[in-house]
């Protein structure tokens, strides 16, 4: 049985080797992440070209933008009630922007998660005195959350331009970015060296939240990132904004990753908690496209293994998972088919469905009702083609179709020869035909693979077959 909820992992040191990488993928992974909160550009082209030699998957390049991170020149541990001095102009801790002077005494600071928490007790010599009210260790590229306070950092630092423009060059499929607090970020992304990759935008504070419709007009889609976001609003408050960021996504039809310590404990051990489980269960139950692992496949002592997991969890849940999706005023030829679509496919006996795209749309519109059958997506563009690897229930194929009335068959053929439809089979086709027009797939047809090869090899279209 194929897995139709995608996995995204997170490389580091711990999965960084050509060997661990396919055993990721025949495990399970579906598209890689480079966290460049680590690392450097010469690791990040190691990984994008070791990745592209093991599997035709997605990479997603995660850029920090507006996010604070701890600068350390080495490891730090403390105790609770210690006095830790932070700067800004790379000393031995740094923050990695200037809101020096935003900041206020009696501020709370908290670092990696939350997990520690810090209050400024005096401000000099542009540093900040932060009074430890946690003990733990501080480390390089650890996140830092400043809670109930919007700070005017700049959305893209330098390092930042500099990995978009590796991006574009290296032709990566989506980059994803942390802290999105407006459509604005999103499209300023976009226009950065014209960048022409699917763009994720993470939300991980109240800011993004609240401008989360806006946000998702200018992007591929949403990551929600609770790991920031549990810091930055009330944590009890992060289930149920998972539960509607999702809804909306699988509404207008654009990816959504439900992301951070979703099997935490396999950092360290070889099986999950079942308090996890049931989180990874329920973020697919609302309507995942894609579930993410962090630490635990960069740099955990079970990558492979978590990967198994998310699988096994994946397999076990997608059995009882029902669209979300509400009617709704018309939007446009392609909503309103997949719509039909969805109908036809619980009504009457459909194996599969095929969708000839170039973009993806259509595809993306069919797998938001998520029905059992499996969506094969045929497109002649390889960017598309990896980019829907990442989207619910759908099978991505590269075909490089030429446009005429007779493409159906040219991909039917070439399918079959694949292995991907069988003769037994009842195959719904959609595609858009004669019409220029954007998100058109304007057409259905149902067929039994095998009167359709009879019908070909007996027509005048048999040099198709």
């Amino acid at each position: 049985m194929l897995k139709k909820t995608k996995i995204i992992c997170t490389l580091g040191p711990a999965s960084f080797s050509r060997q661990t990488i396919e055993k990721m993928f025949q495990a399970g992974m579906n598209g890689a992440r480079i966290n460049t909160a680590y690392g450097d550009l010469v690791q990040y082209q190691s990984v994008i070209e070791t990745v592209r030699e093991v599997a035709d998957i997605p990479i997603i390049i995660d850029i920090k933008g507006p996010e604070i991170r701890i600068k350390a020149s080495q490891r730090k541990v403390f105790s609770k009630g210690d006095i830790l001095e932070v700067g800004f102009n790379g000393e031995e801790v740094s923050f990695n922007h200037d809101f020096y002077d935003e900041m206020r005494v009696d501020d709370e600071v908290c670092i990696d998660n939350g997990k520690i928490r810090t209050r400024v007790v005096e401000k000099k010599e542009r540093k900040l005195r932060l009074m430890t009210l946690d003990s733990g260790v501080i480390e390089d590229g650890k996140g830092v959350n400043i809670p109930n306070k919007h700070l005017s950092v700049q959305t893209f630092p330098e390092k930042d331009l500099e990995i978009i423009s590796f991006a574009k060059k290296h032709d990566v499929e989506y980059v994803a970015l942390s802290f999105t607090r407006n459509a604005e970020d999103v499209k300023n992304l976009s226009q950065i060296n014209g960048f022409g990759g699917g763009i994720i935008a993470k939300i991980e504070n109240s800011e993004g939240v609240q401008n989360v419709k806006e946000i998702l007009e200018a992007s591929s889609g949403l990551m929600v990132a609770r790991g920031d976001l549990g810091v930055e609003i009330e944590p009890e408050k992060v289930p149920l904004v998972q539960k509607a960021l999702i809804k909306l996504c699988n509404q207008k039809g654009k990816l959504v990753v439900t992301a951070t310590e979703m099997l935490e404990s396999m950092i360290n051990q070889p099986s999950p908690t079942r308090a996890e489980v049931s989180d990874v269960a329920n973020a697919i139950l609302d309507g995942s496209d894609a579930i993410m692992l962090s630490g635990e496949t960069a740099t955990g002592q079970y990558p492979v293994e978590a990967v198994e997991m998310m699988t096994r969890i994946a397999n076990e849940t997608e059995k009882a998972i029902k669209s979300n999706v509400e009617d709704t005023s018309f939007i446009n030829i392609s909503d309103t088919v997949s719509r039909a679509i969805h109908d036809i496919c619980q009504s009457m006996p459909v194996q599969k469905v095929v969708t000839l795209t170039r973009s993806g749309y259509t595809a993306r519109m069919i797998a938001r009702f998520k029905i059992a059958q499996p969506i094969i997506a045929v497109t002649p563009d390889i960017k598309v083609k990896k980019q829907m690897e990442l989207i619910f229930g759908v099978y991505p194929v590269l075909i490089n179709y030429h446009e005429g009335k007779d493409r159906l068959l040219t991909v039917a053929n070439q399918l079959h020869k694949m292995d991907l439809v069988a003769d037994e089979e009842t195959v719904l086709f959609t595609e858009g035909m004669r019409t220029t027009m954007e998100h058109a797939s304007n057409s259905i047809e149902i067929h039994k693979i095998k009167e359709l090869r009879e019908f070909a090899a007996s027509s005048e279209l048999t040099t198709f077959w």
